[in-house]
């Protein structure tokens, strides 16, 4: 076991299986382009080892770049702009492969594709040391593959941890964490925040509210806080990537925590991939997405009836109500076929008693 900074890691690949690997990509790259003089692009700074390897191992001519990727903003007619950094080579007409070391959400990998294209390259290969199948969902085609890994947070052979562990030789996993990691769902009216408090105490669990996170942020003015503010006057919505930094510094505060629940987010099944990535590079994933079951009718009522002492306009209007209902579920549903997949999802009947709703709640956790 190593240790770098505040995290453990075992051993996973040896060094000779990712010489297996290795070979494996170059026999299909030299079956494919013998003769063809390729341009292979490696992304820096992880994919130095693995395209070092690759280049010995090829046995026609070629030649190589050594690129970054940037994103800035834009115009307002133009959210972000990326920018491929140190491509001096003109690449229309020619035949390009791009070395990765890992290919996990396919994010890099996407926006290479586009902006190779863009400037002409007749034809476009995309070569891996390690590829994460559970976390890619993107439509480009990886052509060669050395070694398929699950969706845990690994470093060595170029890949780092805070900027350590790219020299290591062999591959390590991050050490599992025994944590209950909850994502908590439930309708207007549903008594989500009474059960998230409960929960919370019961299992030494960190509730985390997007809503909480942001205000925190804002009101703090820290750096974060500052750049979600940013877009949020200009009427625009804050980037999924800037959440999660700030969820991010939320699960490092709490680094004793059993787990943490998360509130109001992930909503679209993109931020459910970001913080799966998110608790793998901590060692641990979503344990469960639990949504609290009401009828509608009953929801309605209980509203109707908070609205009475609430003073909020939104719980004395039934027409709101109903649509804040249906905006919910129309979320939900993107968020319960994601998890679903992934044997994650569970409803829980939302109707009784406080205790008796905890009670349910923690059977479900109890049996995870």
């Amino acid at each position: 076991m190593i240790k770098l900074h505040d995290l453990e890691f075992v051993p996973f690949i040896s060094e000779d299986e990712i010489a297996v690997a290795i070979d494996k990509v170059a026999i299909g790259l030299n079956e494919d382009l013998k003769d063809q003089n390729p341009l292979f692009i490696a992304v820096l700074n992880g994919a130095f080892m693995f395209a070092s390897e690759v280049l010995k191992r090829f046995n026609s001519n070629c030649e190589i770049s050594f690129v970054k990727l940037a994103s800035y903003d834009g115009t307002k007619t133009t959210h972000q702009v990326n920018e491929l950094i140190g491509l001096n080579e003109d690449v229309s007409g020619r035949t390009v492969v791009i070395l990765e070391d890992i290919v996990d959400t396919g994010n890099t990998v996407e926006v290479l594709t586009t902006l190779l294209k863009d400037k002409g390259c007749a034809t476009l290969k995309i070569a891996t040391l390690f590829f994460k199948p559970e976390a890619y969902h993107k439509e480009n085609t990886i052509d060669y593959i050395g070694i398929e890994i699950p969706n845990k947070f690994i470093v060595g052979y170029g890949l780092d941890y805070n900027g350590l562990g790219r020299n290591l030789t062999e591959v390590y996993q991050l050490k599992s964490r025994n944590m209950t990691n909850l994502v908590l769902f439930g309708p207007p009216g549903a008594g989500k925040g009474t059960q998230a408090e409960v929960l919370k105490e019961k299992y030494n669990l960190v509730h985390i509210s997007t809503g909480d996170v942001f205000r925190y942020n804002i009101k703090n003015a820290t750096e974060l806080g500052a750049l979600a503010k940013s877009y949020i006057d200009k009427g625009q919505l804050v980037p999924d990537e800037v959440t999660i930094d700030m969820l991010n510094a939320e699960v490092d505060k709490n680094t004793d925590a059993q787990g943490f629940i998360f509130d109001g987010f992930p909503r679209t099944e993109a931020q459910a991939e970001s913080l799966a990535s998110l608790l793998a590079s901590k060692g641990s994933e979503v344990s469960a997405m639990v949504a609290l079951e009401v009828d509608d009718e009953v929801l309605v009522q209980r509203l109707l009836e908070r609205g009475k002492t609430s003073g909020r306009p939104d719980d004395a209007d039934e027409g709101v109500i109903r649509n804040r209902i249906k905006v919910y579920y129309d979320e939900t549903a993107i968020l319960k076929n994601y998890y679903q997949k992934e044997n994650k999802y569970f409803g829980v009947d939302g109707v009784g008693a406080v205790n008796e709703i905890t009670i349910r709640l923690s059977e479900t956790i109890d049996n995870l």
